[in-house]
């Protein structure tokens, strides 16, 4: 046993307890809303949870981080929360279409009735894990019928989806990120239905042959209308923290379509964020870079520390090489840094390039990312040992 291995076994044991006996009961017991139903879409770091419009891309991912509570080991009343979300989101999100709207304000006033490609992404993937949790079967007409109706809607000609009907420019790579998980989720419980996988196929096509620069690995994060990058600076940008949460989902889809191809792309994508996309004085991945490998943002919001976990497990199980054990430990180590709160269960969000956190309350939004990466690397330890 290594001892980046080691003292991966120690962060999982310390994230894992953080999340069963502070983050979990808090979100459940503060970050529910046990009278007018759904969650919160904050929690101040005082303790107590304003109630403001809540955006359709939050409640789903509530919903999932509660899917995996159960997996994690919580003993509190995780099925409840699951069917408490789930209830809310398809009487109060779901339009007569099918589709999701984005936003809903307290007592369930509609806000804003657009369906954004995002949001879908988000709906399909947390109906997934609820399906595998629940085994209701209408989940899956629900979620079938929001596939059919983006495939009607929303479908680009030269690949992929448009962000919104009537489409808009720039065209993003970051909802069909969203939409490949959810498309890998749902081939993995309804594996009797090809266009999920069909779906999880296109989607890594497009981002091998267009979303990725050829000469730099780097995964480019706007585009023109024909699927090049954007003009000026949008099209010069990428994100470490899609870096590596696009290097793991390759990961998982070469393995899966044995496309030894895809899993060299994913590792030069995990590695460039490694090399060029990170601080070591505070011990963080950056926000946003230039083409040029110069900084674009050089705060550190929370979510992509949980994205290098992730891909740093997997590309150790996957190569077998001990150096991305290391990433994943960085990864931990650095989330660390945003859970030390006075309310145990909480969270800062954004890390200043002076290394001082902005003081706000702790979005629900990213209950999801550290949920996830806790899963991720629970698994790959367990698998590990």
């Amino acid at each position: 046993m290594t001892d980046a291995f080691t003292d991966a076994v120690r962060l999982r044991d310390l994230l894992k307890t953080w999340a069963n006996h502070a983050a979990f009961p808090l979100w459940w017991k503060v970050g529910a809303d046990h009278k007018g139903g759904g969650f919160f879409e904050k929690i101040e770091q005082s303790g107590e949870a304003p109630d403001s419009p809540r955006r359709g891309r939050v409640l789903p991912r509530q919903i999932y981080s509660f899917t995996a509570a159960g997996k994690l080991g919580w003993t509190g009343p995780w099925k409840k929360a699951v069917e408490h979300g789930l209830s809310y989101y398809l009487d109060v999100y779901r339009k007569p279409d099918g589709l999701f709207r984005t936003l809903v304000g307290p007592g369930g006033v509609v806000l804003d009735d657009t369906a954004p490609l995002y949001d879908q992404a988000f709906a399909l993937f947390a109906l997934a894990n609820a399906f595998e949790v629940t085994g209701r079967q209408d989940l899956k007409a629900i979620a079938v019928s929001v596939r059919d109706r983006l495939n009607a809607t929303l479908r680009h000609p030269l690949g992929g989806f448009n962000e919104t009907a009537p489409p808009t420019l720039p065209l993003q790579s970051n909802p069909h990120m969203h939409l490949f998980e959810a498309s890998l989720a749902w081939a993995e419980q309804d594996g009797d239905d090809p266009e999920w996988r069909d779906l999880a196929d296109m989607i890594a096509e497009l981002a091998l042959s267009r979303f990725i620069a050829a000469d730099t690995g780097a995964l480019r994060e706007f585009f023109d209308d024909k699927w090049g990058s954007a003009p000026g600076v949008e099209g010069r940008i990428w994100e470490p923290g899609h870096q590596y949460e696009w290097g793991w989902l390759l990961l998982r889809w070469g393995k899966l379509a044995a496309r030894p191809d895809a899993t060299a792309a994913a590792l030069r994508m995990i590695d460039l964020a490694e090399r060029v996309g990170c601080d070591a004085e505070r011990g963080v991945a950056v926000n946003a870079m230039l083409d040029d490998m110069s900084a674009h943002d050089n705060g550190a919001r929370l979510w992509p520390q949980t994205e290098r976990i992730k891909a740093g497990v997997l590309a150790a199980e996957i190569t077998g090489d001990d150096r991305w054990w290391g990433v994943a430990v960085e990864g931990a180590e650095g989330l660390l840094q945003y859970l030390r709160t006075p309310v145990p269960g909480l969270w800062r969000d954004k890390l200043k390039p002076d290394g001082a956190f902005i003081e706000e309350a702790a979005p629900a939004s990213s209950f999801y990312h550290i949920v996830c990466a806790i899963a991720e690397l629970d698994r790959a330890v367990t698998a590990a040992s």
